[in-house]
């Protein structure tokens, strides 16, 4: 079967099989390998890219799925050479060790961020709960987050 979809702001119309996951479809057919396989139960979080602007694990997607919506990956979060504030963030305050959660944690948190600008160390908690890490312990990963917090509303006054 043929699937359109538009994954970071580009257009690809590929033949695919229709049992096809979305996350190999990523990685496999449009060599975007940022965005991270990992139990393929959607248990560890490794997966997430956003659908139409929603966080959605791709090992749980058919590709076919995707067909006409807006697929963002990791590799969509920096702008060419620079990092998105999240990234930045993560860089910053070490959020990463072996980084393979690293690239569904991002899009899950600078979603979180996008509609809540000031979380909590509650709630960003909660917006990681369905994300595993198994080498930080997450506090360096909730300090990156509010890191990301302050500096994205210190250059929002900045701005005015």
């Amino acid at each position: 079967m043929q699937v359109t979809v538009t994954v970071n702001g580009v257009e690809y119309t590929k033949e695919i099989e229709g049992r096809l996951l979305l996350v190999h479809f990523l990685r496999d057919t449009l060599g975007l390998t940022g965005t991270h396989w990992g139990c393929d139960t959607s248990n560890c979080g490794t997966c997430v890219v956003w659908m139409d602007g929603e966080p959605v694990k791709s090992c749980t997607v058919l590709a076919a799925m995707a067909g006409g919506r807006e697929v963002r990956t990791v590799e969509g979060l920096a702008n060419g050479a620079e990092l998105d504030p999240i990234q930045e963030g993560f860089r910053q305050c070490h959020g990463l060790q072996c980084g393979f959660c690293t690239p569904g944690m991002l899009m899950t948190c600078r979603h979180l961020l996008d509609n809540n600008p000031d979380p909590t160390e509650g709630e960003i908690r909660e917006a990681i709960s369905g994300q595993i890490c198994r080498c930080t312990g997450y506090s360096s990963i909730v300090r990156s987050v509010r890191w990301t917090a302050v500096h994205e509303a210190e250059a929002k006054a900045a701005a005015k």
